[in-house]
């Protein structure tokens, strides 16, 4: 299996390319702010064809390069439909201006073709199959997207914003729940085995089994009290 990804933009938010193999069709993960030109570099270093987008949540930094790189492909983009409208109003999403020198370089609104997603969903796509988990906590539609164990690797867990190394999402956005971020890490990232390997919306990729040691709000929700106050990372 391949996949590449980069940080992207003024948030530094990953987007990754999966495919089988280089030189076959790939899916493109959170194309956020200034995103496109690493995506069709990707996407020529390795020889892929890309056949979907599909996001973890609808906040800018993951969803700003959205039109142009469905556009340009000709694929649809897949979202949790309760995070579907922040593709088209980003500012209602934050509950405040992003800037408009900022504003100014995004093309807000939906591709052409826009596909929802379901809690419990799985996704085949360029010859993959992904998991899909509804997690909301950071925003209402936030999702997860999971690819099993195979001969070659570890199951591959995409946390979006729910999980980080040594972190987890903020939930003083509007649609952030801090009860809900704690249920969704119980119910989404506490069954996974520890082999597996997180690659989260910012920051570098880690392991549920190194989260789950160190990690201390993933610890606070195992021991169940659930404690400790949300952090603020990502937008």
């Amino acid at each position: 299996m391949l996949i590449a990804g980069f940080p992207a933009g003024a948030w530094g938010t990953n987007c990754y390319l999966v495919a089988p193999a280089a030189g076959e069709e790939c899916v493109i993960i959170d194309p956020g702010h200034q995103a496109a030109q690493g995506v069709e570099e990707t996407l020529a270093k390795h020889r892929l064809k890309p056949v979907a987008v599909v996001l973890t949540h609808g906040h800018i930094d993951h969803v700003a390069s959205v039109v142009p790189v469905c556009g340009a492909h000709d694929v649809p983009a897949w979202i949790h439909p309760a995070d579907r409208y922040m593709m088209s109003d980003p500012e209602k999403a934050l509950g405040r201006s992003i800037g408009m020198p900022l504003m100014g370089e995004l093309t807000v609104g939906e591709p052409d073709d826009v596909k929802e997603l379901a809690d419990g969903v799985e996704l085949s796509l360029a010859g993959l199959g992904f998991s899909v988990a509804h997690a909301p906590g950071h925003t209402k539609g936030s999702v997860t997207f999971r690819l099993p164990e195979s001969a070659d690797i570890p199951s591959v867990f995409f946390s979006g914003d729910l999980l980080f190394a040594g972190s987890v999402g903020r939930t003083d956005l509007p649609g952030g729940d801090h009860a809900e971020m704690l249920e969704s890490l119980a119910r989404v990232c506490l069954p996974l085995d520890d082999s597996t390997v997180v690659l989260s919306g910012h920051g570098p990729q880690t392991t549920i089994g190194r989260e789950r040691a160190a990690n201390p709000y993933l610890r606070d929700v195992a021991a169940g009290s659930g404690s400790i106050s949300a952090p603020r990372r990502g937008m």
